[in-house]
């Protein structure tokens, strides 16, 4: 329930902002810029986030997390009742959002290895990524852009109405979720410094997610180059009114939910590697379809084959993570891989707005496709190489896990 909620409050939040925004201007570059502000955060602060969740209570930090994000909208609310809002600040409410999402994130994906067993992760989070995309997608997404049409201040209430319910229900659980940690981090004898050093000493050792997080952060800021421009291609190339925008995100929400629900099964009918390796090529597909039509049926059903391809993509990919990783060093490795991955985004959401004024909208659709596909060939190659550990890493474990 309370990542439901929190995740009510995300989708809200980043399907009004954009709307918020091309109130004030059209340029694809300023747009733009607010996705490349969403990401900066995971460059510049995920590994010490990930360091600082591998030492508290996760609980802890999602809560402490979800009252930064609900205090930061309240200020924009106030912003925009005393018709104060501009681009600057949304820049700043943008990036203070993003660096508390590399905290809540970085906390909750370390719970579920404390929970799940290694052969199970897969299925488990399948279900918890339908779930955010259904109420991202269906919810709050239709509800962000109606709330907007109806009154600009009611979708920013909303959002942090939603963050700071989220907040209580989570200090509610019941449980121990510290971390498992050795023997000199449970005297104190090491410092924040040390164990982020010992996470990216971990990465930089482990080839596969080091090539990983290298091939997946450039297919990011592939696929960024034209999702940072979505709100403009929709009003603009596809016509739609305003109110319209999260109505139309309802697609991914469809395709996200059946990618999601579906990911376990494809992966054991075709094989982990084929699964990843195809997703990311059909997402790149997609994405040079999206470019190539401007009618809304069209364009609605090639954004649902990329949230389909991407569910499909993030469920293993993460299950993978969590396999991988040792669970005293998941969220320092996490921040790590989340910093080379993610870091990339900004480069990306910048280009698509350098390439849209230097061509048009839908062109950078089409070139971010065909980068996104020659990337999956390269994909195809890496994982092919470390396919036995890939095979291993998902072998139940001795015993069931259960939380510490």
């Amino acid at each position: 329930m309370a990542s439901a909620v929190s995740n009510l409050g995300d989708g809200i939040v980043r399907t009004a902002i954009p709307l918020l925004a091309i109130t004030l201007t059209r340029d694809p570059l300023l747009v733009g810029a607010l996705t490349s502000l969403s990401f900066l955060p995971w460059l510049l602060f995920a590994i010490p986030s990930g360091a600082l969740v591998d030492r508290m209570d996760r609980r802890r930090a999602m809560s402490s997390a979800n009252l930064v994000r609900a205090g930061v909208v309240t200020m924009l609310v106030a912003a925009i009742a005393i018709d104060q809002v501009s681009l600057v600040l949304l820049y700043l409410v943008t990036f203070v959002l993003g660096v508390a999402e590399t905290v809540y994130d970085s906390a909750s994906r370390a719970m579920l290895p404390q929970v799940v067993r290694r052969d199970q992760l897969d299925r488990a989070n399948g279900p918890l990524s339908s779930a955010e995309v259904v109420t991202q997608a269906f919810l709050a997404a239709p509800a962000g852009s109606l709330l907007f049409a109806w009154l600009v201040i009611a979708p920013f209430v909303s959002a942090a109405v939603a963050y700071l319910l989220a907040a209580l229900l989570i200090l509610s659980i019941v449980g121990n979720l510290r971390p498992a940690r050795d023997g000199r981090a449970q005297t104190g004898s090491t410092t924040i410094r040390a164990d982020i050093r010992e996470g990216l000493r971990w990465l930089r050792g482990h080839e596969l997610l080091r090539g990983l997080a290298v091939i997946v952060g450039l297919v990011a800021a592939a696929e960024t180059m034209a999702d940072s421009l979505l709100v403009l291609y929709v009003v603009d190339t596809l016509g739609l009114p305003e109110s319209a925008f999260g109505v139309f995100l309802v697609s991914f929400g469809v395709g996200g939910l059946l990618g999601g629900l579906a990911a376990a099964r494809i992966a054991a009918k075709l094989g982990r590697i084929a699964t990843l390796v195809l997703s990311s090529a059909v997402t790149g597909g997609a994405a040079i379809g999206i470019g190539l039509t401007s009618n809304v049926w069209v364009g609605a059903a090639f954004f649902g084959a990329v949230a389909l391809s991407v569910s499909v993509f993030n469920v293993l990919s993460i299950s993978l993570r969590q396999a991988l990783i040792p669970e005293q060093l998941f969220g320092r490795v996490q921040g790590a891989y989340r910093t080379l991955v993610w870091g990339l985004i900004p480069i990306g959401a910048l280009l698509g707005g350098v390439v849209a004024r230097l061509t048009s909208v839908p062109a950078t659709f089409v070139i971010s496709g065909v980068l996104q596909v020659v990337l999956a060939i390269l994909l195809w190659r890496l994982l092919r190489r470390h396919r036995l550990q890939i095979a291993a890493a998902h072998q139940p474990d001795p015993v069931p896990a259960v939380a510490s």
